[in-house]
């Protein structure tokens, strides 16, 4: 059996359940990890990878290594990609490639004359809720969709010092849900108008961002798709889904902790959601990276490219505009 030479960049959260994945993939050796930080390398002690290094070009350097998983900041993205695609490594890259949409064509150009393959990390498309909405949707179980609702609320807010270099609101939390809008119907976004502000904590205004929005979405065929965001929960990590059609509508509810209801005089009491998405998702991540070893070994077609991380970009620029602007902003409008 042939198995995937791989190494896998960034031992941060991402990157650990990554590396866990592949250990566990009978088509795959993990031949190296690289991350600059040397507590995050002890991660790797006592698993079986050969090398721990410290710099991304001595990971690539590695002669029999064949493809690389980026879990690295984001602001290393585009590079890391495009080093890779050069020395006709193939990649799975953790979202966004980048937070410039010039930078992404530049870079899938590059990727387009390595023929290699790149895979964007968008594991929402991957989970089994999801994708039986999209398979309902796709088969015509619904008829023909008209309103897509998507929720996607954290528990807790990440760090201010986190929040200060994601993109903001809707380039870090929003953008898997941006992807969602365009993956489970199978349609493209024209127009977007957001709203959005700090509700949850001050702070976050103060570092220029927002933690609560509402975004409608309106298709080019205008059908219309409603997103709500919040960075703040009380109850947990609210994830759900709806696609309402003419002849019926589909939902995918939250993945409570259990299934178990008590009934009492007093009322009905159940399960909260699932904490956060390292569990909620925690299939889905497997899943993902099974696909992407299948697609190269196999020489498929990705099934999430780097021009749907760059139209999840597009629509998020978008939001952040409309935002700034207070009224619908076109993709068009958004280079």
């Amino acid at each position: 059996m042939k198995k995937l030479k791989i190494g896998v960049a960034g031992l941060g959260r991402i990157g650990r359940i990554h590396l866990d994945n592949l250990l566990e993939i009978n088509n795959v050796e993990v031949i190296a990890v690289m991350d600059p930080s040397s507590e995050a390398l002890k991660y790797a002690i006592g698993k079986d990878v050969q090398k721990r290094l410290k710099n991304y070009i001595d990971l690539l350097k590695i002669k029999e290594l064949e493809a690389i998983v980026i879990c690295t900041p984001t602001n290393t993205h585009a590079d890391y990609v495009e080093i890779a695609a050069k020395a006709g490594k193939h990649i799975f890259c953790e979202k966004p490639l980048d937070l410039n949409m010039k930078r992404i064509k530049n870079v899938l150009e590059i990727v387009k004359t390595s023929k290699i393959k790149l895979m964007i990390g968008f594991n929402r498309r991957f989970d089994k809720e999801f994708c039986k909405v999209k398979d309902s949707v796709k088969n015509g179980k619904i008829g023909d969709p008209y309103l897509v609702k998507i929720t996607s609320r954290d528990p807790a807010p990440p760090s201010l010092d986190y929040i200060k270099n994601s993109g903001g609101l809707f380039l870090d939390m929003t953008i898997h849900d941006f992807d969602m809008a365009r993956f489970i119907v199978d349609k493209e976004i024209e127009e977007v108008y957001a709203r959005g502000e700090a509700l949850t904590d001050i702070a976050i205004s103060e570092v220029g961002d927002i933690d609560t929005a509402v975004i409608i979405i309106k298709y080019f065929d205008s059908t219309m798709a409603v997103i709500d965001n919040s960075r703040k929960a009380a109850y947990g990590y609210d994830q759900r889904l709806e696609v309402f059609g003419s002849k019926g509508m589909i939902q995918a509810n939250n993945v409570m902790i259990d299934n178990n209801n008590l009934f009492t005089k007093n009322g009905v009491n159940s399960s909260l959601p699932m904490n956060f998405f390292l569990e909620r998702y925690a299939e889905a991540y497997k899943i993902e990276i099974i696909d992407f070893v299948n697609t190269v070994l196999n020489n498929k077609i990705v099934s999430v490219s780097g021009y749907d991380g760059l139209k999840s970009l597009q629509i998020g620029l978008a939001a952040k505009k409309s935002l700034e602007i207070n009224q619908p902003v076109k993709l068009t409008e958004v280079n």
